[in-house]
């Protein structure tokens, strides 16, 4: 085991490790604790262990990387949503907490149990995924354009044993032509090109950020071709921009969605705006 009351002289306790990283101490122990592959909780209760060079080395490296701004959830691999840790890589967004409120907001809609749901550019495959935990006999359709996002969404649902889960590669609803939907979620790419918080997110892969459109271009294309693959009186939910409600909202109106609607998080923010399909 890497850690051992018994290392070679010369090598540095665990407390002193986390205290020359110069990180916050919650990320450096989260990085020690995964270079040394043991419970952070491990690393509180024996400072006084010693760790052995070649994970000095290790954890050293990703000291760096961090400090050079690479987001810690691609340094561990992984990242909570919705109280579940999803694994994650560069190829893929990570999961943010306001996303929580997109899946919060559709598990109260009264769907049928044997919902049939949507999932557009799953990513990590944390929304449909969780969807799919949630309501065990929903039956999920996750989709993505990129194959390496797909892998990573198959691996989660197989952590979790997410079996009422297919997923399928296409750009949005190619991926699906003949199918029709109880429900079509999805957390689009949103940010507008030469948006300046772009700045902030360069490990993070920008097809899955970035929209034309002032950020409205993906959006706009769900809006306008979910009605055709969903059953009469189906929903339609978006996770959008800080400042796009308004805009996401006349969409929607334009096209003729029924009762659109926004919801806001803990924060006040405007961040899922919803409607249904007319009902025959």
């Amino acid at each position: 085991m890497a850690l051992s009351e018994d290392s070679a002289v010369g090598d540095l306790r665990v407390g002193d490790l986390l205290s020359a990283s110069t990180l916050p101490t919650l990320e450096a122990r989260a990085l020690l604790a995964h270079q040394l592959g043991v419970a952070r909780e491990r690393l509180v209760m024996r400072p006084e262990q010693r760790v052995a060079p070649a994970d000095m080395h290790g954890f050293a490296q990703l000291v760096e990387r961090r400090k050079r701004g690479e987001p810690l959830a691609y340094l561990l691999g992984e990242k909570e949503f919705y109280g579940r840790m999803f694994a994650v890589s560069p190829t893929v967004l990570i999961p943010r907490p306001e996303t929580e409120l997109l899946v919060e907001t559709v598990l109260t809609l009264g769907l049928p149990d044997d919902a049939h749901v949507l999932d557009l550019g799953t990513g990590s495959g944390c929304i449909g995924i969780t969807l799919a935990l949630e309501r065990a006999a929903w039956r999920i359709v996750a989709t993505d354009t990129s194959q390496q996002a797909i892998g990573v969404a198959r691996g989660n649902a197989e952590k979790w044993e997410a079996h009422n889960v297919t997923f399928r590669d296409g750009s949005w609803f190619s991926a699906v032509p003949d199918q029709r939907f109880d429900l079509i979620v999805s957390n689009p790419p949103y940010v507008a090109v030469g948006d300046p918080h772009l700045a902030a997110l360069p490990f993070e892969p920008m097809s899955a950020l970035v929209a034309e459109g002032n950020g409205l271009a993906c959006v706009q294309m769900i809006i306008e071709g979910a009605p055709s693959h969903l059953v009469p009186g189906g929903f339609l939910a978006l996770e959008h921009g800080h400042d796009q409600a308004d805009a996401v909202r006349d969409l929607f109106a334009t096209h003729g969605w029924c009762d659109v609607r926004t919801e806001a998080d803990l924060a006040g923010i405007e961040r899922v705006t919803l409607a249904h399909t007319r009902v025959v």
